[in-house]
């Protein structure tokens, strides 16, 4: 599936429907996928966790809490906030992008 560069705003039902589809596959499937993105495991040392430290990002789809909207959290974004802002890895997406801009 071919990343557009919009991280997620907008996404086409056929989209939705493959990161549904990734989301429920087995982890090992998971990582097989073409949209699996490896994780840096030296830019994930700030977690202070006891389970793992995540080996791979793939696209997981959300609905919005404030208004419903179904969006997706790219592996590209998630990679990212856990990496390079130093984001929590358990952290989910939960707002569109409308809703956070608008929170602004």
């Amino acid at each position: 599936m071919a990343h557009r560069k919009d991280t997620g705003r907008d996404p086409s039902p056929k989209e939705l429907a493959e990161a549904d589809r990734i989301a429920t596959l087995y982890s090992g499937n998971q990582r097989a996928n073409p949209s699996a993105i490896a994780a840096d495991p030296s830019k994930l040392k700030h977690i202070n966790t006891y389970g793992a430290l995540p080996e791979y990002y793939v696209d997981r789809p959300f609905t919005c809490r404030q208004c419903g909207k179904r969006e997706i959290w790219r592996a590209e974004d998630q990679k990212w906030y856990c990496e390079e802002a130093k984001g929590h890895i358990d952290a989910r997406a939960v707002e569109c992008h409308a809703c956070r801009t608008a929170k602004k």
